[in-house]
């Protein structure tokens, strides 16, 4: 691969995430804090997002797969972004707000899968087989962690020098401007034509991908994926689900990535209730991303090589089990900060090698809409439902504007053991 496409591959990955960071982790706190806006409130908030990735993936995919080029869907979407979080920094209220976040979350789901497919498209034609593909992806992998871990320093930063930490707006401007970069970078893309229907991808040699014994790829029940000509690439995509194993794998990332959003509206305002000041809050959670981007470089590969794609997945779900331990026990405070790397191994060995699984079933012609496909079913339906579990969870077991942080970690934590549990017993390696 050569140093231009890295960059270009690199600088989508690290903007996409780094514009989620700016606001997604710390959002909650300025929610349930200044503006005095309810769990269930703050949960509706943040459904805006999976609601949104429910279906915009499966459109977005749909698109750069027949008839839009794939650098063009994320420019005009980031740039729209940025207009609407310029909108939302002046929305106090809960309608207001839930409307611009809701438009918003439409543009930025949008283009979240294509960051993946558009560096899975690049590779796909520099490798010869989808064992390379999957092992360089792990050096443009890196970038998301490290925008996470980034931003959030810098908007510590930002807080301890100009104290804009109590309001909390700063998170929603500093989404805008890095929208306004990603979108006019994203003309400056490598050109990712859709995929002709019906056509078998080709390496830059000119030959199909392959696996390291030499065959094509295949789905876990053997076959492989089908490429009708006749058939959209989103209902080509969907056949999977008639693969007991890819539907346990969707099944019980729904669970898990519903229960991350216990993390990202919980961690906040309870690092603050623990006496963690606001100002200190992003560089706290940033250590997950730092965290983060260090497996992805040094243990990704490593553990799928030794341990397997199932078992590294059950490593990864088990990390977000002992965060939320952690999160019950709640003394000493220290641990709460401890802890935080669980959070971004959980990211890494979990989420991103579901993603890497999820493209090793996919032929060239659908890898756009089987990323849409697992966005759409994970941050969308998965998302959405544990919004609003984790939105009235706080609220029951919120009294006189306090919370009740044990029980509420108690539920994520349960589920997660179960999941676990049902991921060993029934996917198959």
């Amino acid at each position: 691969m050569d140093w231009k496409l890295y960059l270009a591959l690199s600088f989508v990955m690290f903007m996409e995430y780094a514009v989620w960071a700016a606001w997604m982790p710390v959002l909650a706190a300025r929610l349930l804090g200044p503006l005095k806006m309810s769990g269930k409130q703050t949960g509706w908030i943040y459904a805006t997002f999976p609601l949104a990735c429910i279906f915009m993936p499966l459109v977005s995919g749909q698109l750069a797969d027949k008839y839009v080029n794939t650098e063009s869907i994320l420019a005009v979407a980031h740039i729209l972004g940025a207009v609407l979080m310029f909108i939302a920094v002046r929305k106090t209220t809960f309608k207001g707000l839930f409307v611009v976040m809701f438009l918003y979350s439409l543009c930025y789901a949008a283009t979240l899968p294509l960051a993946n497919s558009i560096m899975f498209h690049h590779l796909g034609k520099v490798y010869d087989n989808i064992d390379d593909v999957n092992a360089a992806s792990a050096n443009i992998f890196i970038w998301a962690p490290v925008a996470w871990a980034f931003i959030g320093w810098s908007l510590t930063g930002w807080r301890w020098i100009f104290k804009t930490g109590e309001q909390g707006r700063d998170c929603l401007y500093l989404a805008a401007i890095l929208s306004v970069i990603m979108g006019i970078g994203c003309f400056f893309l490598p050109d990712t034509p859709p995929t002709e229907s019906g056509t078998t991808p080709t390496t830059e040699s000119g030959t199909a991908p392959t696996t390291e014994s030499g065959t094509a790829p295949t789905t876990e029940s053997g076959t492989a994926p089908t490429t009708e000509s006749d058939t959209a690439p989103i209902l080509q995509a969907m056949e999977m689900f008639k693969d007991a194993n890819f539907l346990i794998f969707i099944a019980v990332s729904m669970v898990f990535f519903g229960l991350m959003q216990f993390y990202f509206l919980g961690t906040a305002p309870f690092m603050q209730d623990m006496g963690i000041p606001a100002k200190n809050v992003p560089a706290s959670m940033g250590i997950a991303q730092a965290f983060q981007a260090i497996a992805t470089l040094f243990l990704m590969a490593k553990s799928m090589e030794v341990l397997g794609i199932k078992w590294t997945l059950i490593v990864g779900a088990t990390c977000w089990f002992i965060l939320y331990l952690a999160y019950i026990k709640q003394k000493p405070r220290w641990i709460i900060v401890a802890c935080q790397p669980f959070h971004g191994l959980a990211y890494v060995l979990f989420v991103i090698v579901g993603q890497i699984f999820a493209n090793s079933v996919a032929s060239d012609e659908i890898r756009g809409s089987m990323q849409s496909l697992l966005f759409a079913a994970t941050t969308g339906v998965g998302l959405f439902f544990g919004t609003q579990l984790a939105g009235v969870v706080m609220d029951k077991f919120r009294k006189e504007d306090k919370f009740q942080w044990r029980p509420i970690f108690l539920v994520p934590g349960g589920i997660a053991l179960v999941s676990i549990l049902v991921f060993v017993l029934f996917f198959k390696s």
